[in-house]
C-alpha cells in the first residue's frame, strides 16, 4: 500500500552505544525524539521493556495517542531471525542472546504492529528515502561506528537475503586468519575499519606522548574521533592510520562494486567525520583504479547526509518498510 505522508510512526533504533526513539510523519517530519545510552542490563527482556516505556513516555510528552500510530519500526544490530522475529547473539549488545524483540514490543505497546529491520538496512533505507541516496535505484550504505554494517537497495528495493543477512558487509573477510572480530571470525572488515576495533588498536599502538593520546587523555582512551582530529592537524601517526583505513575500506568497496554494480555508495560515521580530503577523495581514487572503468567511472561515493538524525530516521524507515506493499523475507 502507499503510505500517507501524514501517517504517524514510532521509530526505535538500538545501537551498540545508544538507543534513539522518535515519533515522525511518513514524510520525514520528526515530531519528538529521545536519545540515551544503550546501557544493557544483562536482562534483554528488561532492556526491551525499558525501550517500550521510553516510547510511551515520548508519545505522552508529544500529546500523541499510542493507538493512533500506524506502526512501530525497530532497527537492531544483526543477525536477525525473520521466522521468529528475534535478534540472535548480536556481537555489539553484551548479554543479549536469542531475544524475541518483536513479540515483546507488540505486547508492551498494546498490540501495535512492530516491524524489525537490521540496523544497517534501516540506515540504507533512511539515506535512500531522506538523505544522500535519494533519486538512486541501486545503492549500498556502509556505516562504521561501533562495528561495521551495510545495507543494500537493489532496483529500488531493500534486499535482505534468504536469512536476512544480506548486507553484513562488516564480516566480509579482508585478511584470511587476520585480526579477531567480535563476531567470532577472523580477518573481517569490521576488525580493520570498525570503530571499536580501531580503538583497541590505538590503545596498543598510538604513541603515548603523541597528539592522539594527548587529545584522548591517554592512548587507552583513544577513539577514531581523536585520531581524525589529529590527522586534520597533520599528525604523522594519525595520517598513517587514516591511509591504512582507506586502503582496507577501498578494498572492501571494490569487492562490492564488482559484485553489485551500484550507482552510489553512501558512507557514514567515520567517513563523514574525516571528510572529503582525508577519506572520501582518496577512497574514490583507490576504488576507481581497482575496478573496471565501466563500473568505476559512473560510481558515486559520497558521505551520508542525515548526520545525528540518522538513527531516528532508521527506526522510522523500519516502520515504513513494514508498511510497504509486497514485502517478503527477501525484499522490502
Amino acid at each position: 500500500m502507499d503510505v500517507e505522508q501524514e501517517t504517524t510512526l514510532l521509530g526505535i533504533d538500538v545501537g551498540g552505544t545508544k538507543v534513539a526513539i522518535c515519533l515522525a510523519r511518513a514524510d520525514g517530519t520528526i515530531l519528538a525524539r529521545l536519545r540515551r545510552p544503550t546501557e544493557p542490563s544483562g536482562d534483554p527482556v528488561a532492556d526491551v521493556a525499558r525501550m517500550a516505556a521510553d516510547a510511551r513516555g515520548l508519545a505522552a510528552e508529544a500529546g500523541v495517542a499510542l493507538g493512533s500510530l500506524a506502526a512501530v519500526g525497530v532497527s537492531l544490530p544483526g543477525p536477525l531471525d525473520p521466522e521468529g522475529m528475534r535478534v540472535v547473539n548480536p556481537p555489539n549488545l553484551p548479554g543479549w542472546g536469542d531475544v524475541a524483540v518483536q513479540p515483546l514490543l507488540v505486547d508492551a505497546l498494546d498490540g501495535l504492529p512492530v516491524h524489525m529491520e537490521n540496523d544497517a538496512n534501516a540506515g540504507a533505507l533512511a539515506e535512500w528515502h531522506f538523505g544522500a541516496g535519494r533519486d538512486f535505484r541501486h545503492l549500498i550504505y556502509l556505516t562504521m561506528s561501533t562495528g561495521v554494517g551495510g545495507g543494500i537497495i537493489l532496483d529500488g528495493r531493500a534486499w535482505r537475503g534468504k536469512n536476512w543477512s544480506a548486507g553484513e558487509i562488516g564480516h566480509v573477510p579482508l585478511v584470511w586468519e587476520g585480526e579477531p572480530c567480535a563476531c567470532g571470525l577472523r580477518g573481517c572488515a569490521e576488525a580493520y575499519i570498525g570503530g571499536a576495533s580501531w580503538a583497541r588498536r590505538l590503545a596498543r599502538l598510538a604513541p603515548p606522548d603523541g597528539r592522539v593520546a594527548e587529545l584522548a587523555g591517554g592512548r587507552e582512551n583513544a577513539t577514531p574521533k581523536e585520531l581524525v582530529q589529529a590527522a586534520q592537524e597533520g599528525d604523522a601517526f594519525a595520517l598513517a592510520e587514516i591511509e591504512r583505513f582507506n586502503t582496507y575500506l577501498a578494498q572492501l568497496l571494490s569487492q562490492l562494486a564488482f559484485t553489485l554494480d551500484p550507482e552510489v555508495i553512501v558512507l557514514g560515521t567515520i567517513a563523514v567525520a574525516a571528510g572529503e580530503k582525508l577519506v572520501l577523495a582518496p577512497v574514490r581514487e583507490l576504488v576507481r583504479t581497482h575496478v573496471w572503468p565501466r563500473i568505476g567511472d559512473g560510481l558515486e561515493i559520497r558521505a551520508a547526509a542525515l548526520g545525528e538524525d540518522q538513527p531516528f530516521y532508521a527506526g522510522v524507515c523500519a516502520a515504513l518498510s513494514g508498511l510497504s506493499a509486497g514485502e517478503d523475507p527477501g525484499s522490502a
